[in-house]
C-alpha cells in the first residue's frame, strides 16, 4: 500500500468536508440572525451547502463534487466512488446512532397515566407513519397510473413515511431497494424527501411559535435547564480517565454490537437469501434490538457485584448518538443528486406540501385532544421529529419549552418503544409493495386498515366512554 494514494485519504477527507461544512454552516448562523430565526439545523444547512457546490459542480465541470479524483477511490480500482461514501456514511451512521440511543439506561418510574400518554406518543407517531404512506400511494399511484410519469412505480409514495418520518437514512435504505424494483434513482428520492420534510419542520415550526408569540402563549427568553453534575456522570461510574479513557469504551461498546449486528444480518441472510435486501435495510432496528440483552446483561452483572461499576454513561452515549445523526445528515443531504430528479420535481414537491399538511393536522388534533395540559409543547416536539427527526423536534421543543418542565420531551424518548412494536409491520408492507402493482394495492389497503384500527385504540378512552354512557342513557 502506498500512502500517498488518494484512496488511501479519500474517505478521511470526504468526513473532514462533512464536518466542515457543520463548523461553517454554524459560524453562518451565528453571524445571519435570519437563519438563527430559522430553526434550521446545522446538519441540514451544512448539506444543503455541499448540496448546492456539489451541483454547480456537476453542471460546470460535468461531475459531482465528491466524484473529484481527491474524494474518488473508485479512479485506483475500488468499487465505490466518492458518492457512494456519503451514502455508506449515511447507512451507517444511522446504526450507530440508534445503538448509541438504546444503550442509554433510565432510572425514571412512570405512573399509569404517564405510561398511557407515552404509549398514545407512540400510536400518534406509527398512524402518522401510515397517513403519510396511504397519501403517497395515492400520489404515485396517480402519478403512474394517470400521467404516465416515466422512472416512477406505484409504492414510490412510501417514501413519504420514510422520508419524513424517519429521516435520511431509512429514506436511503428503502430508496436503494426501490430502485432495484424500477424507481429511477430510488436513494435520490429518498433522501430529497428526507431533505424537503427538514425544511418543513423548520419553516412551519418557525411559522407556529411566531403565532404563539403574537397570542402572548409564548414568551421570550426562554431559560434553558442548567446543567448538573448529574447530567454528566451517574452514581458508582468507572471514572473519566483511567488505563482506558471512558469514551472509548463507550465507543467500544457502540462498535461492537453493531458489529455483532452484522454478524447477525449475514447469519439470517445465508439463511433466508431472499430477505437479504430487507434485514441488511434494518441494520438500525437490530442494533437497537442487541441492546436490550446488553443492558439487562450489564444490569445483572452490576447487581452481582460482578461488575462493581457502572460502564454505560448516558451523557456520553447521546453525544456520541448526536454525532453520528449529525454526521447521517449532513452526508443524507449531500448525497442528493438533483440532475437525476428532473423527472420527478413536480410528483416530490406534491408529496412534499400533502406531507405537510396531512402531518399538521393530525398531530395537531391530535395534541389537543389527548394533551391538552400541554398541547403546544407535544404538537412541536412530535411534529418536528414526523417530518424531520427527533432532533428537530427537540429544537423546536426548546423554544417553547427551554427547561424541558412538561413530559414532551420525555414522550418523545420513551414513544420509540411502543413505535417499534406497532411500526414494525410497515418495514415488511413497504419491501412488499414494490414487487408489483397488485402488491402495492393490497398494501395500500392494509395500511387504511391498520390507520383506522390505530386510531381507535389511540381514542379508546373517548370512544368507549361516549358508548358507555349511550348505554346507560337506553337503561330504564
Amino acid at each position: 500500500m502506498v500512502f500517498s494514494e488518494f484512496s488511501v485519504w479519500s474517505f478521511v477527507l470526504v468526513v473532514s468536508v462533512l464536518l466542515a461544512s457543520l463548523l461553517f454552516a454554524a459560524i453562518l448562523k451565528r453571524l445571519i440572525p435570519t437563519l438563527q430565526k430559522s430553526l434550521i439545523p446545522n446538519s441540514v444547512l451544512g448539506g444543503i451547502i455541499l448540496l448546492g457546490i456539489s451541483t454547480v459542480f456537476y453542471y460546470t465541470a460535468g461531475d459531482y463534487l465528491f466524484n473529484l479524483r481527491i474524494f474518488n477511490p473508485a479512479k485506483d480500482g475500488f468499487s465505490y466512488n466518492g458518492m457512494q461514501i456519503l451514502e455508506l456514511i449515511t447507512y451507517h451512521c444511522l446504526g450507530f446512532g440508534f445503538v448509541a440511543m438504546g444503550m442509554r439506561g433510565s432510572k425514571k418510574k412512570f405512573t399509569k397515566h404517564r405510561a398511557e400518554e407515552i404509549f398514545d406518543s407512540g400510536v400518534v407517531t406509527v398512524s402518522s407513519y401510515l397517513l403519510q404512506a396511504f397519501l403517497g400511494i395515492v400520489i404515485t399511484m396517480v402519478a403512474v397510473g394517470v400521467f404516465h410519469v416515466a422512472g416512477l412505480i406505484d409504492a414510490a409514495g412510501i417514501l413519504l413515511a420514510f422520508g419524513f418520518g424517519q429521516g435520511t437514512g431509512q429514506a436511503l435504505n428503502y430508496g436503494n431497494i426501490y430502485e432495484d424494483y424500477g424507481l429511477e434513482g430510488g436513494g435520490n428520492f429518498g433522501l430529497t424527501i428526507a431533505a424537503l420534510g427538514f425544511l418543513v419542520a423548520c419553516i412551519v415550526g418557525v411559522i407556529y411559535l411566531n403565532v404563539l408569540r403574537k397570542k402572548g402563549i409564548l414568551t421570550e427568553n426562554q431559560q434553558e435547564k442548567p446543567h448538573e453534575l448529574s447530567d454528566y456522570e451517574g452514581e458508582n461510574e468507572i471514572p473519566v480517565v483511567s488505563s482506558m479513557d471512558k469514551m472509548t469504551v463507550q465507543i467500544a461498546i457502540v462498535l461492537i454490537i453493531y458489529a455483532v449486528s452484522y454478524l447477525l444480518m449475514a447469519g439470517l441472510s445465508a439463511l433466508l437469501p431472499s430477505l437479504e435486501n430487507v434485514l441488511f435495510g434494518f441494520n438500525f432496528l437490530i442494533g437497537t434490538l442487541l441492546t436490550i440483552p446488553v443492558k439487562a446483561t450489564l444490569n445483572g452483572l452490576e447487581k452481582k457485584k460482578i461488575i462493581k461499576q457502572k460502564i454505560v454513561n448516558n451523557f456520553m452515549m447521546n453525544r456520541i448518538g448526536g454525532f453520528f445523526f449529525d454526521l447521517m445528515i449532513v452526508a443524507g443531504v449531500a448525497a442528493i443528486q438533483l440532475p437525476l430528479l428532473a423527472d420527478h420535481w413536480a410528483v416530490l414537491l406534491i408529496l412534499a406540501l400533502v406531507g405537510a399538511i396531512a402531518t399538521f393536522g393530525y398531530v395537531y388534533y391530535t395534541s389537543k385532544a389527548l394533551y391538552p395540559d400541554y398541547r403546544h409543547e407535544q404538537f412541536l416536539a412530535m411534529f418536528g421529529m414526523l417530518t424531520g427527526t427527533a432532533s428537530t423536534g427537540i429544537i423546536l421543543l426548546r423554544e417553547i419549552d427551554g427547561a424541558y418542565r412538561s413530559p414532551a420531551s420525555e414522550n418523545l424518548v420513551y414513544q420509540s418503544v411502543p413505535a417499534m412494536v406497532f411500526g414494525f409491520p410497515l418495514m415488511f408492507l413497504a419491501t412488499y409493495a414494490c414487487l408489483g402493482q397488485t402488491q402495492c394495492l393490497i398494501t395500500f389497503a392494509i395500511i387504511g386498515v391498520f390507520f383506522v384500527a390505530l386510531n381507535v385504540l389511540l381514542f379508546r378512552r373517548k370512544i368507549f366512554r361516549k358508548r358507555r354512557k349511550t348505554d346507560q342513557g337506553e337503561q330504564p
